[in-house]
């Protein structure tokens, strides 16, 4: 009897070591390399900061880039489904590298965390992007604040120009949307490669167009080439960006050039110049003193999107945990489920309310409308 109340004891403890032990493995892919590093380098040191300990399971982060390059960025998600067996991704960084892995997240029924802009990486729903969920804010929140800012400074006329990839495009689609039920008339629409040195043709279609104001659908550095050939040819209009803009780069290389650009952006973008009452603001700036305490330097709005990653998973780790195995497609289909159902989790870019027709999850409170002035980022109230 003893004997048996010893081997019982022993197994009680080796369940319970065993599940104190359990490990989840997830996957980071960011460019922190290549022509996107400028988004993607903040990416990748912010996995530093992501928890280690979730509950009683332990997290192992698995680094790789991409080299901002789409076949790379396939490469390294078919390595982490196949050989490193992960329970969930976070990554990658562009648009396009996004969209080109979307039908292996799907066959490998694995959650990715997308840090991405474009909202074609989660509508429309199908079954195809029902394991991807986004930690930026969608096109239309975007799109809303800048047309709205355009109305009440009486902009009747637009011109746009974007990235030929799926960021640009969706920008283009969510845009004139918006543009059309509020009557803005689209009078010149023009595209360009992120790898261009030059847009000083289509620069002047839009110069032609003489629109009273234009907007820029890219991120990143790329987002300066066309506001500055504008500027250099004379364009005397409001010029708009997207949160694509939203990074120190862009007021570095930009100058004076860019002084007066209006953007739709995350509120971490002014953190000190919102209010209490906005609810990320608190989450935003433990991520910033995080980062600041271990790189010496504040980040930006696009290092925000993977610790918001990192946030899910903290809430929904333990979720699917209590129902089934790490390492185990019926954990992975757990985590999914749970994702789905985040409600009023706020993180640094605002507060996620997850449906299974929204994998965003973001309302008008992840948006803040700002302006450049004298070389920085000046909220409009």
């Amino acid at each position: 009897m003893h004997n048996l109340k010893a081997l019982v004891a022993a197994a009680v403890l080796a369940a319970s070591a065993g599940s104190a032990t359990a490990q989840v493995k997830v996957g980071v892919i960011a460019s922190s390399t290549g022509p996107i590093s400028v988004v993607g380098l903040q990416q990748k040191n912010t996995v530093a900061l992501l928890p280690k300990k979730i509950g009683d399971v332990t997290v192992d982060y698995i680094y790789m880039d991409d080299n901002s390059d789409p076949t790379q960025a396939t490469k390294n998600v078919q390595k982490f489904l196949i050989e490193d067996n992960v329970d969930a991704i976070i990554g990658p960084s562009g648009s396009p590298n996004a969209m080109a892995v979307l039908s292996f997240i799907a066959d490998a029924k694995t959650v990715m965390l997308a840090p991405v802009g474009t909202t074609a990486v989660v509508l429309p729903m199908d079954e195809k992007k029902k394991w991807v969920f986004k930690t930026t804010q969608n096109d239309n929140l975007v799109m809303d604040a800048l047309v709205a800012h355009m109305k009440t400074n009486g902009v009747k006329t637009v011109a746009f120009i974007g990235t030929n990839d799926p960021l640009g495009a969706n920008f283009a689609k969510a845009f004139k949307s918006v543009i059309e039920k509020e009557g803005i008339k689209l009078v010149a629409e023009e595209t360009f490669s992120r790898a261009d040195t030059s847009v000083a043709g289509q620069s002047l279609k839009i110069l032609s167009a003489a629109p009273d104001a234009v907007l820029v659908g890219a991120a990143g550095a790329t987002t300066v080439l066309p506001e500055v050939t504008l500027v250099d040819q004379g364009y005397k209009g409001k010029i708009y960006q997207t949160h694509g803009a939203a990074t120190p780069e862009f007021i570095k290389l930009g100058g004076k050039k860019v002084e007066g650009t209006i953007l739709a952006a995350s509120p971490m973008l002014v953190q000190s110049q919102i209010g209490d009452d906005v609810p990320s603001k608190a989450s935003g700036q433990a991520y910033i003193d995080a980062y600041t305490k271990m790189y010496g330097t504040a980040p930006g709005t696009f290092g925000a999107n993977v610790w918001d990653a990192g946030l899910l998973l903290e809430r929904t780790i333990p979720i699917a945990a209590a129902k089934a195995k790490p390492g185990t497609p019926e954990f992975r289909a757990e985590l999914r489920e749970a994702l789905e159902n985040v409600k009023n989790l706020t993180g640094a870019q605002g507060v996620y309310n997850m449906t299974p027709a929204d994998h965003s999850g973001f309302d008008a409170r992840s948006i803040v409308t700002v302006t450049v002035k004298d070389g920085a980022w000046q909220l409009l109230k």
